[in-house]
């Protein structure tokens, strides 16, 4: 008896893929056959043919934009892991970062701010993953021995409405003028609050740009998931039961932070199930055990009725 080859989740969902599509596939080699084999073997329709073929099997091309930041990174990372499902990309904006996540080709430089240097990088993808954010840096000289509060700036050119609006306005337009099938958005929790300290750093009015720029994609007609994270935190995810809400709800409560393993994670599952279409979420998780760990997102996704 021939030994039992175990079959990965990822393998497993591929295959489903492919036995849904094997009627169609079938159908489609049938109506070929007697042009199949009529070409000869050295004749390049014949290749050509092939490719055609099996073009139907072909992984998913993702693009993931801010994919040399701390969750950005980790989102490509695993895009890369399953590539039985997909074909990763990134996007960073320097050399520096490109090195960072690995350097492959697969890895585009380009500028947010400037749409035209985003057409090479999205030219060709199914779906966007955008993970751009607009970072403020504490002032120097802050002493935390004499009490206080630190002061934070944003660096000219890289305030919030040119990185969370418009950067990401640019994003969302390039892809739908190439035809992308789905975009799925991270954003923050307490965008409803317009006195959100957040939005107090370097005056920047962060919450405020992202939320338009979600509004902006809800509004595209582009199929869309918009995620707005809890606190990020750099832990192992996996581990925790994940929590879904609406309206900054979960602020009010004690779990009001998730790891950004367990975003990224969302992230990708997100691409995968019709019940993350055209919905936007409040994200969060239970303490490290405590509830059970999340493993069915399809389930999760089902808990949300909310489209903005």
């Amino acid at each position: 008896m021939a030994a039992l080859t175990r079959v990965s989740p990822y393998q497993s969902h591929k295959l489903s893929l492919v036995n849904q599509r094997l009627p169609e596939l079938s159908s489609s080699l049938v109506k070929n056959t007697s042009s199949f084999v009529s070409f000869p073997k050295k004749n390049k329709k014949f290749c050509r043919f092939s490719v055609l073929a099996m073009a139907d099997l072909n992984t998913s091309t993702v693009l993931v934009t801010g994919a040399g930041g701390r969750t950005g990174s980790i989102v490509y990372k695993k895009l890369k892991e399953r590539s039985e499902t997909y074909t990763a990309r990134g996007l960073v904006r320097t050399e520096e970062s490109k090195q960072k996540v690995g350097g492959a080709d697969d890895v585009y430089i380009g500028d947010i701010r400037n749409i035209e240097s985003l057409v090479p990088a999205i030219q060709g993808i199914d779906a966007l993953v955008i993970l751009t954010s607009a970072v403020p840096k504490m002032k120097p000289g802050y002493d935390p021995t004499k009490g206080g509060r630190p002061e934070f700036y944003f660096e000219d050119g890289a305030n919030p409405e040119q990185v969370d609006w418009i950067g990401q306005k640019n994003q969302i337009d390039a892809a739908k003028a190439a035809g992308v099938k789905r975009i799925v958005l991270v954003g923050s929790m307490g965008g409803t609050n317009p006195n959100h300290p957040l939005n107090s750093l370097g005056n920047g009015n962060i919450l405020i740009w992202k939320r338009k720029a979600e509004q902006y994609l809800a509004d595209s007609g582009i199929p869309y998931t918009i995620i707005r994270a809890g606190g990020l935190q750099d832990k192992e995810g996996g581990i925790r039961e994940l929590l879904v809400g609406k309206d900054d709800e979960l602020l009010e409560t004690e779990t009001k932070t998730v790891a950004r393993t367990d975003v990224a994670e969302v992230c990708i599952q997100a691409l995968q199930y019709e019940e993350a279409k055209f919905k936007a979420f409040d994200l969060a998780s239970k303490p490290e055990g405590t509830g059970t760990p999340t493993k069915d997102f399809k389930a999760l996704f089902a808990q949300i009725s909310t489209r903005f």
